[in-house]
């Protein structure tokens, strides 16, 4: 079995225990964290120096959105089951849980927490003033 295949059966059998985020969910997380990575320099660095902070995710995880799904990101999250940003810290933590990921001691679920509002770093940017009326 594949690495992708080991990754796509670890996925659905988190889905199976907790259906409260869709399998899209888990592969963003993976895809905003490789392009987070890239951002910082750190894809060709290993260990320590790899690491990547709660808080430096979630600002990829923002910047990654918004290239990937421009004004729908909001309505993708949703359904995935993403309504705030504990919700990727909540993701983040169950595969370090299943072995996908590693964390360090001062890592925390509250990292995650009050990250950023989706309406202001999604639908915000997007809307227009029409004379005194936002679209």
């Amino acid at each position: 079995m594949s690495e992708t295949q080991d990754f796509e059966t670890l996925v659905h059998e988190l889905c199976g225990r907790d259906p409260r985020y869709a399998e899209g969910a888990y592969h963003f997380v993976i895809e905003a964290l490789d392009f987070t990575m890239r951002k910082l320099g750190r894809d060709q660095q290993s260990g320590v120096s790899r690491h990547v902070s709660g808080r430096e995710l979630l600002d990829g995880i923002r910047l990654y959105t918004i290239d990937t799904f421009g004004p729908l990101a909001t309505a993708v999250f949703r359904s995935w089951g993403i309504r705030r940003t504990d919700d990727f810290g909540t993701l983040v933590f169950r595969l370090v849980e299943a072995g996908q990921l590693s964390r360090q001691d001062s890592d925390l679920l509250e990292d995650f927490s009050q990250g950023f509002d989706f309406d202001e770093a999604f639908i915000r940017e997007y809307e227009v003033d029409l004379g005194g009326v936002r679209v």
